[in-house]
């Protein structure tokens, strides 16, 4: 093969020659993964993560009963290496701020307990020779790891950038080169026969199994692992040449300090990646920009100051406008709790930007739209005049707005509206305080404070 290093493998891929002359890891890899207690540790990770139905229609909730009457069957088929996963199902979703559609593929419950006790079994064996610079989906690891990594090059003085985008990572991975990635460590030619069965699963859509001659499935426990192999390779040849860098699963960036440097990096990086590991780099995503520009991980840069990125805040708007939604007909103490288990997740990843300046004119416009919602629910004008008297509103407010028709978000805004759902009111209704959460991420002291009247 041209530009490779590497061997046919009869178990399905390539061999790569330098895994070839590394001393072998047990060959029993199989037994440890097909034992009890990985197989039930599996299954309670599987079951704690949920999850839809693969194309069986096989339910998480429906697991056990058929695991009882199967098991002994499926290991056995397992152990003699007869095995064959079905075909995940296709599951289409947007990306955020709308660019395009991330393709996932969701396998069966059974087969995701499988590829779950396989990973269970190979990460200690790979992960802790990862990188210390990638951070994708990796244990005790994580997106903001990323961030302050480019953060402290950044106070390096490294302010140039190299944004790389691979084109469709997990549908283009060249499924024999990420299996000699694989095989340098695994000589179980039984596990190595069957992690490639699940690369050429095939997929359902629309009714039709399709070939998966390229790729990894995107959605599948294994994958993550996969992927990071496959792509370690990228990271200790950047680590080779003395590159700065960070991975976050797909997501490369590398940081220098000038536009030359970047543009030669740019050039070097791609054909490495081209010609060794057989990807794709989208031309047209990829860039050379100064930190300032770049957003990363649904955050940018304002210096050293870590901030999220504008596509960011209005996706967190727009999806606090549905949570808020008038035409959203479920009670308030439900509509609440949703909304703060969407404050509490939003803000435990984006809480650590230092950017405070729009937060409490955000929490105002929350608790305007859960006031329109008050409002909207009570429907009557009795029923809002009799709310709003016996939360303390004046009589003469209270009339001359329960009785008034105007719309839902206008009235929303009144003296009787705030005179009767006070900040501190919404609050005892449940309604967390984004500033709150914002400053307990930050690890500011809990010290009391004056809350704005709006």
């Amino acid at each position: 093969m041209e530009n490779s290093d590497v061997s046919l493998n009869p178990s399905g891929g390539e061999m790569d020659v330098r895994g070839a002359i590394e001393p072998a890891l047990e060959t029993d890899l199989m037994e440890r993964i097909l034992s009890s207690e990985n197989l039930h540790r599996a299954w309670r990770q599987v079951r704690s993560n949920r999850g839809a139905p693969g194309i069986d229609g096989m339910r998480i909730e429906d697991f056990p009963a058929y695991a009882r009457l199967h098991w002994e069957e499926i290991r056995q088929s397992l152990r003699e290496g007869k095995y064959q996963p079905t075909p995940v199902r296709r599951v289409v979703i947007p990306k955020p701020g709308g660019k395009g559609e991330r393709l996932l593929g969701v396998p069966s419950v059974l087969d995701r307990v499988i590829q779950q006790a396989i990973l269970q079994v190979l990460r200690p064996i790979f992960d802790p020779e990862f990188s210390e610079y990638s951070f994708g989906c990796r244990p005790k690891r994580s997106a903001h790891g990323a961030i302050l990594q480019v953060k402290a090059y950044v106070k390096q003085g490294y302010r140039g950038v190299v944004d790389l985008d691979l084109e469709k990572f997990f549908d283009t991975v060249n499924q024999d080169v990420l299996m000699a990635r694989v095989s340098r460590k695994v000589r179980d030619k039984t596990l190595l026969s069957l992690i490639g069965r699940y690369l050429r699963a095939g997929v359902m859509v629309e009714g039709k199994v399709e070939a998966t001659d390229w790729g990894t499935p995107q959605g599948s426990p294994l994958s993550p692992l996969l992927a990071n192999i496959l792509l370690d390779d990228l990271d200790q040849e950047l680590e080779r040449r003395g590159h700065r860098f960070v991975r976050y699963m797909d997501d490369l960036v590398i940081l220098v300090k000038s536009p030359r440097a970047a543009r030669r990096v740019m050039a070097s990086v791609t054909h490495y990646l081209t010609q060794k590991l057989r990807l794709k780099v989208n031309p047209l995503k990829s860039r050379v920009c100064r930190i300032e520009r770049l957003e990363y991980l649904g955050f940018t840069f304002q210096g050293i100051r870590i901030i999220w990125t504008e596509q960011a805040f209005q996706d967190f708007k727009h999806r606090l406008r549905g949570l808020t939604s008038r035409r959203w007909r479920v009670s308030m103490e439900y509509r609440i709790g949703r909304i703060n288990q969407y404050l509490r997740g939003w803000m435990g990843y984006f809480g650590i930007s230092k950017l405070y300046g729009p937060i409490p004119e955000l929490d105002s416009w929350l608790r305007r739209r859960i006031r329109m919602c008050y409002w909207k629910q009570w429907r009557k004008p009795r029923t809002r005049i009799g709310n709003l008297l016996r939360l303390g509103t004046p009589r003469q407010h209270a009339f001359s707005t329960g009785l008034s028709r105007k719309g839902y978000w206008r009235l929303s805004r009144t003296m009787a509206t705030h005179t009767g759902m006070t900040n501190e009111w919404l609050a005892q209704q449940g309604l967390l305080s984004i500033r709150d959460l914002w400053m307990r991420v930050q690890g500011y002291d809990k010290k009391p404070v004056k809350l704005s009247s709006s």
